[in-house]
C-alpha cells in the first residue's frame, strides 16, 4: 500500500512538473500535402494533441480516435458545447520508423474517414527532444496534452483510452 501511494505520488509530482511548460513545436503534414505547426499560434480556446511514436503505441492511438473526435469536435456530451477545443492526433515517426512515412499516410490517406482527416498530423522527429521536454516515458505508449491558448501544457494523460481518462481532459476543458 505504501509503495503504490509513493508511486502514485510520485506519477503525481512528474506530471504536475510538466504543467505550465511550453509544447514544443512540431511541424508536420496533413494527408492532403498541406504543412501545419503545433500549436498553433492565436489559438481560440484549448489544444489536445495526442502523440504516438512508434507501432506498438498507434493501436491505442487509433482506440482514442471516435471518442475523442466525437466528445471534442463533433460536441456530444452532455458539456461539450461549453468549451472550445481544437484535437490533434499526431503519429511521429522517428529513427528507422522514418522510412514508413510515406507509405502510411498513403494506406491512412485510403482509409480514413473524411471527418478525422483534418486531424491527423503526420510529422518526423526523433523521440529524445519529446522525451526531455515533456517527461516521456518510452514509444509505447501514446501521449495526450491539453494546452492552453499560449500553447502551454495543462494537463496529460497517457496510454489506451478510457472513459475516465476522456472525462479527465473534458473537466480541463471546463474550468
Amino acid at each position: 500500500m505504501t509503495r503504490t501511494l509513493f508511486i502514485l505520488a510520485l506519477s503525481v509530482a512528474t506530471c504536475a512538473a510538466f504543467a505550465q511548460q511550453p509544447f514544443p513545436a512540431i511541424t508536420g503534414e496533413f494527408a492532403d500535402g498541406r504543412v501545419a505547426r503545433l500549436p498553433a499560434e492565436g489559438a481560440k480556446g484549448y489544444t489536445i494533441i495526442a502523440l504516438a511514436f512508434g507501432q506498438k503505441a498507434q493501436p491505442a492511438l487509433e482506440e482514442w480516435f471516435e471518442p475523442a473526435y466525437l466528445r471534442f469536435v463533433e460536441k456530444h456530451g452532455l458539456f461539450a458545447t461549453a468549451y472550445e477545443a481544437e484535437v490533434f492526433f499526431v503519429p511521429v515517426f522517428t529513427g528507422l520508423n522514418k522510412a514508413a512515412y510515406e507509405p502510411s499516410m498513403k494506406r491512412f490517406r485510403k482509409s480514413a474517414a473524411p471527418g478525422i482527416v483534418d486531424r491527423v498530423l503526420f510529422v518526423k522527429a526523433e523521440f529524445e527532444a519529446f522525451k526531455e521536454a515533456l517527461g516521456l516515458k518510452g514509444k509505447d505508449i501514446p501521449y495526450f496534452f491539453v494546452l492552453d491558448a499560449e500553447g502551454r501544457v495543462i494537463h496529460r494523460e497517457e496510454g489506451a483510452f478510457s472513459d475516465s481518462k476522456l472525462e479527465a481532459i473534458e473537466d480541463i476543458l471546463l474550468r
